[in-house]
């Protein structure tokens, strides 16, 4: 049987209506395109394909209208950012280097959100002033297979207990407070585990993004009753990509039989044996994975941060984006 995407409703065509005394600025993609300037550059077909996830259809007038205003926003906030960490450190008499700009982006798997980051380092690269941007991801930041099955957590692969919390957190704070070198393991999707004796390592940059469903995830209570950092305590905007549940499922079982043809079949893949089942026994698969595992993520853990965000790009059944919620205070 070939598979056919389930029943989704209509897509949002507008932005919500604002409210005057609430924390966000709604703006459908019409109105959203309009207030950016003219910009000098552009992102050729060439380059969207390398920055494109598997099935992702963004196009050139998605950068356009979309991404280039958000990018000119994000300008803007790194600038202005700057003057304000140069000003305090005067001010206490330190003597300092620029403190790096860090961008969260969060949201669901299979919402798009590793092509929102890839084409933020990339417009952003291309700034007036050609900042460093690095980009990590926090599936380096997940804990081993060997140590998840230790930890009776290798079926929840994805929520919160199965990050290295603690070692994120010393990252994104050594990125931050201007340590030159900074490491970070290395996940790999094709043996579906952390490569062992790999490291990324993030250099001095201008401008660090780090993607993951869990970015957000607010601070900790301890048992003693104080609280913990969190790793969005150290961004400086942060950016959620949505999306209606029924859509993101349809993309996450669609993205499911692409990887069927292609990553799937590499010999060396954990997920090897998905390309070799039936069409009937891959889709039950796919959808036994995402209403066992990322469905129930995403509504318990991934979008109850949504509303922490300085950005919210809204995607319709199209996996375009249809409207963008700033936030203002």
């Amino acid at each position: 049987m070939a598979f056919e995407p389930g029943h989704t409703v209509a897509a949002e065509p507008t932005a919500p209506e604002d409210d005057p005394y609430g924390p966000y600025v709604a703006r459908d993609r019409h109105h959203w395109a309009a207030m950016a300037d003219a910009v000098p550059f552009r992102i050729d077909e060439a380059t969207l394909t390398r920055l494109r996830g598997l099935g992702d259809p963004t196009d050139e007038a998605e950068v356009e209208q979309v991404y280039l205003p958000l990018t000119q926003l994000l300008n803007l906030y790194w600038e202005r950012t700057q003057d304000l960490y140069r000003s305090t450190h005067e001010f206490l008499g330190l003597n300092d280097k620029r403190v790096p700009f860090v961008i969260g982006v969060a949201g669901s798997v299979a919402v798009g959100k590793s092509t929102t980051s890839r084409l933020l380092q990339e417009l952003l690269s291309r700034g007036p002033r050609r900042p460093k941007v690095d980009l990590i991801t926090t599936d380096g930041f997940l804990y081993p297979n060997s140590t998840l099955s230790k930890l009776d957590l290798s079926h929840r692969k994805g929520f919160p207990e199965s990050y290295d919390r603690h070692a994120l957190l010393r990252f994104v704070m050594d990125v931050k407070s201007g340590k030159s070198e900074v490491r970070a393991p290395v996940y790999s999707h094709l043996i579906y585990d952390i490569v062992p004796n790999v490291q990324t390592v993030v250099r001095d940059p201008d401008i660090l993004i780090v993607e993951g469903l869990n970015v957000l995830q607010p601070a900790r209570r301890r048992s003693d009753g104080t609280t913990a950092l969190a790793v969005s305590d150290f961004f400086d905007f942060s950016v959620y990509v949505d999306a209606r549940t029924s859509f993101i499922r349809d993309w996450y079982i669609q993205r499911f039989f692409r990887l069927r043809e292609t990553a799937f079949r590499n010999p060396r893949s954990y997920f090897r044996r998905y390309a070799e089942m039936s069409a009937d026994q891959a889709l039950a698969t796919a959808e036994n994975l995402w209403d066992t595992i990322n469905g129930p993520n995403l509504e318990l853990n991934v979008r109850p941060t949504r509303g922490r965000a300085t950005a919210i790009l809204r995607k319709g059944e199209n996996h375009q984006v249809n409207w963008v919620r700033i936030r203002k205070v």
